[in-house]
């Protein structure tokens, strides 16, 4: 294996062992809801005026997609929509009490995931960060060309 399928096969390997970690503790804790709930929930929270089309590019899904989850929302009054007095048009959803105690759950779990691997991050120095920020941002671009290219075949077909 070259080292560039070794990088591929570790990162996702990582991802699997932090999921399988955290997804115990979070179905513990957040019984009842869904990652993808949980993640709609966190994201419009940390972003003002959240929309379907915000959130569906955030999480590359479908609007219709995101509207169905933003309805499930709704109903288990976890979050609203509004609209503003200048645009009546479109429409944004903030969470209620209910989606703010969910939320917090998850940052709660967050942190807690945090502290538990701060022993490996407190290893790495600053060079090594910056290279591997480096790579993580030269990737993610070429990732984000890759998928408008695939958005706009799509929207031509």
């Amino acid at each position: 294996m070259n080292k560039e399928e070794q990088i591929k096969v570790g990162f996702r390997e990582l991802y699997d062992k932090m999921s399988w970690l955290n997804r115990r503790k979070m179905e513990d804790s957040l019984k009842g809801y869904t990652s993808s709930e949980v993640h709609c929930i966190e994201y419009i929270e940390k972003n003002k005026d959240s929309n379907v089309t915000k959130l569906a590019d955030s999480f590359y899904m479908t609007r219709g997609a995101i509207s169905k989850l933003t309805k499930k929302l709704i109903k288990k009054e976890l979050i609203e929509s509004y609209q503003k007095s200048d645009n009546k048009k479109e429409i944004y959803f903030r969470l209620t009490e209910k989606g703010r105690t969910v939320y917090d759950i998850h940052e709660k779990l967050h942190n807690e995931f945090s502290e538990r691997d701060k022993v490996v991050f407190e290893q790495v120095t600053e060079e090594q960060f910056n290279s591997m920020l480096h790579f993580v941002e030269l990737y993610s671009q070429h990732l984000d060309k890759e998928i408008k290219k695939v958005t706009l075949n799509t929207k031509s077909e």
